[in-house]
Formats: structure tokens, C-alpha cells, sequence
């Protein structure tokens, strides 16, 4: 049940508001706990609307925020209610494409929970969206699946872009890599192509290996259905073309911080391990090394994540997922074999510590798992939502021979 006692509470986090952001309005779907709320909130973003199935995560929703906005159930049954606004987000869930599609390597999107964003964009046309989902979604069944979804939305007059980044690069001790999915409605560019999620030195790196001629030609793009078997971390869309390439900086980063400093001091040994698990690990063997930046002290098979896994807190600490196996994640902390505590959860993830609090401990942990960070949310959406692109110059050697055909 939902609580309806906070009914016109405001949030009860304090965040740096920033200034100067024309107030707009969005709409949250497959919200979960309010990853994107909180961003939004923090840019000045007056959300109207919100939605998501699981009955833990709106009332935990409602109690943060107020039940003013939320809706509890599924959006097959209010997709075509939601009112106007200007900016739509979702974390969407990922579910297989039909194979009846009938374009080489596009699937059809109908029947799916991806199939009503685009159904509310089509009915809606808000300016902007941001979607959010894993970077494992970029290679699913060799690039069929995002070449569905990126063909899907590249035909509802957006210009569409996206990009794959990382946790600890927003200041969280995680290796959480996600990939964002922006659009621009095609009357609120100036240009045709309108990159938003790469700045002027990301830009250059693009440049420089040679796509100079395709982003500023995009007849020259590469037709949706043709795509390869995986896509790579950046890229732009539109009209059922894209171009798409690896970049390597992220110029903006902040510093990470380290494991150690979202660990709680005093944790009750209901969070140690059993002796029973005790015993399991015995048969793990002690590695001691580090993989994406996470330490791996012991382990069976050489896997970064397989058998009985012992993490320690000298690097960041692993993805953490919504999946109930994962919950337990073992961990060696100042001598003792413990699990994480779901406040370091909250942490690890940009939440304030108490902010499923009204929920179980258990269910807290696939709450937060599944959650999108703030942090992340609130950079990328500061960036769709900007009124300007970062502006494509020629590379060095193609303006030394503009200069000379003079």
C-alpha cells in the first residue's frame, strides 16, 4: 500500500540547486525509486506525472516525494493518460524483441514495455527524452536489439543520441557503467546534427579519427539495418541512419571517491556471514587483483564474479544489480566477511541513507540494484535539456587545406 501521509511533502533531501534553467515539466516512467526524480528536482524540473508496477518502489516513491504524482500499476493501463510535458524519462526494462520484424537486423518492438515509450512519444511529443538502461544492451543478441530500439525511436522526428558512462566518473566508488539514450524533437535543433552528450574536446577525439565528413554529411550515415554485431559507445541517430564511435575521455569527470569512504563504521553482525559460507570460501582461491578497479582478493575459476567472490575495499566496488543472488556480495572489511549493508548501498548508488527506509532491508537491496544514480541522471539531463551543441570543427589538416584553396 501506498503511504498517503506525505501527500504534499517536499523532498527531504538538500541538493545545490542550479540556476538559471528554464522551468519545464516532465514525466518519470518505470520510475522505481526516483533516480530521476531527484535529478530533475535538482535541476528545477517540475515532474507531473510518475509510474511504476512494484509496490515497494512507489511507496517508496510516495513517501520521498508526495503522492500527487505517482501512479501505482502498469503502464499498459495508463500510457495513454499521461498529460503533456516537455521531458520524459525512464530506466526501461530490457525484454527480447520479437523476431517477425520485417527489416534486416530490426525486430519488431510490439509487445513489449519499450513499445509504450514509443507509443507516448508518438501521442506526447515532448522535447526532450532521456532513457537509461545496461551497456550490455548495446551488444544483445548481436546489436539486434538496440538497432530495434534505435530504429524504433530515429523515426518519431527525433535526432537521437546516446553514450555509455560510468559511475565512478560522477564521484560514486562503483564500476556501474550505463548506457543513455537522449532525443531532441527535430523543431527544437538548429542543425541537423545536434550532439549534445560529447563536449568540444569528446568531439575532437571524433574528429581526429577521421568522422569529420560523415557529421557534418549525414547522407553519408549508415542505414540501421545494416548495423554490426555491436555498437559502439557513442553515437547519433536519425531517419533510420546512424553514425557511431569509441570515445575514450570523459573530459568532465570528477574525481572518484573511494570505497572506504561510504563504509558505515559500526555494522550489525547480522550482515556477517555464516559459517556455512565461512566454509564455502575455503574452497575459493585467494587472487588479490583488481578488474575495472574493483579488488578481487579471493575467487574460484579466475572469473571476476564466479563462485565465491571476495571483494576488498582498496579499489571500487562492482556493479551492483537488482539480481537477488547478488545481493550478497561478499566482502572483506577491516577482518571481517561481511555483505554490504543496504545504507553503503544508498550511498554507493547517490541516494541519501534513509531513503528506502519504510521498505524492508532485503528489499531495499534490489530497490537501489535497479535504481539509475542521481548523479548520472542529473548530468545527462542537464545536457538534452541545454539550448546549445557542441559545435563540429574540421580537424587541423583539413583547415590548412581550406586555407590554401584560397
Amino acid at each position: 500500500m501506498i503511504d498517503k501521509r506525505s501527500s504534499n511533502k517536499k523532498p527531504y533531501y538538500s541538493q545545490t540547486k542550479h540556476v538559471g534553467i528554464t522551468m519545464i515539466e516532465a514525466v518519470e516512467v518505470f520510475c522505481g525509486i526516483g533516480g530521476f526524480r531527484i535529478a530533475s528536482d535538482n535541476l528545477n524540473i517540475k515532474t507531473i506525472w510518475a509510474n511504476d508496477i512494484d509496490e515497494s518502489a512507489c511507496a517508496v516513491y510516495s513517501s520521498r516525494f508526495g503522492t500527487n504524482e505517482i501512479v501505482c500499476g502498469d503502464i499498459r493501463e495508463f500510457y495513454n493518460k499521461i498529460p503533456e510535458h516537455d521531458l520524459l524519462t525512464a530506466g526501461f526494462p530490457c525484454q527480447p524483441f520479437s523476431s517477425a520484424g520485417d527489416k534486416k537486423g530490426i525486430k519488431d518492438p510490439r509487445g513489449t514495455l519499450f513499445k509504450y515509450i514509443s507509443d507516448i512519444l508518438k501521442r506526447n511529443r515532448p522535447k526532450y527524452f532521456v532513457l537509461e538502461n545496461v551497456k550490455r544492451l548495446l551488444t544483445m543478441q548481436s546489436g539486434m536489439h538496440f538497432a530495434t530500439i534505435l530504429n524504433e525511436l530515429s523515426t518519431l522526428e527525433y535526432f537521437v543520441e546516446w553514450r555509455v558512462v560510468r559511475a565512478c566518473d560522477f564521484g560514486l566508488p562503483q564500476h556501474r557503467e550505463r548506457v543513455f539514450i537522449i532525443g531532441t524533437r527535430n523543431d527544437m535543433i538548429d542543425k541537423n546534427c545536434c550532439i549534445k552528450l560529447l563536449n568540444d574536446e569528446e568531439a575532437h577525439e571524433v574528429v581526429k579519427k577521421g568522422y569529420y565528413s560523415y557529421l557534418i554529411n549525414m547522407d553519408k550515415w549508415i542505414s540501421i539495418e545494416n548495423h554490426g554485431k555491436k555498437f559502439k559507445n557513442w553515437g547519433v541517430a536519425t531517419n533510420e541512419k546512424f553514425i557511431d564511435a569509441n570515445v575514450s575521455t570523459f573530459s568532465e569527470k570528477i574525481p572518484c571517491s573511494n570505497f572506504k569512504s561510504i563504509l558505515q563504521e559500526e555494522v550489525d553482525p547480522s550482515f556477517d556471514f555464516t559459517e556455512k559460507t565461512l566454509e564455502r570460501i575455503k574452497e575459493s582461491n585467494y587472487a588479490n587483483k583488481y578488474y575495472n578497479g574493483v579488488q578481487i582478493l579471493y575467487n574460484q575459476g579466475g572469473g571476476a564474479r564466479m563462485g565465491y567472490t571476495i571483494f576488498g575495499t582498496n579499489g571500487i566496488a562492482p556493479t551492483l544489480t537488482a539480481t537477488p543472488s547478488r545481493h550478497y556480495e561478499r566482502y572483506k572489511i577491516n577482518g571481517r566477511f561481511r555483505r554490504l549493508t543496504n545504507i553503503e548501498y544508498a550511498r554507493l548508488q547517490g541516494f541519501p541513507d534513509n531513503h528506502c527506509d519504510m521498505i524492508s532491508i532485503y528489499n531495499q537491496y534490489a530497490l537501489y540494484g535497479n535504481a539509475v544514480p542521481p548523479p548520472m541522471a542529473e548530468w545527462v539531463i542537464k545536457k538534452v535539456i541545454s539550448n546549445t551543441s557542441t559545435q563540429i570543427k574540421p580537424p587541423p589538416q583539413r583547415r590548412m587545406s581550406l586555407l590554401s584553396d584560397l
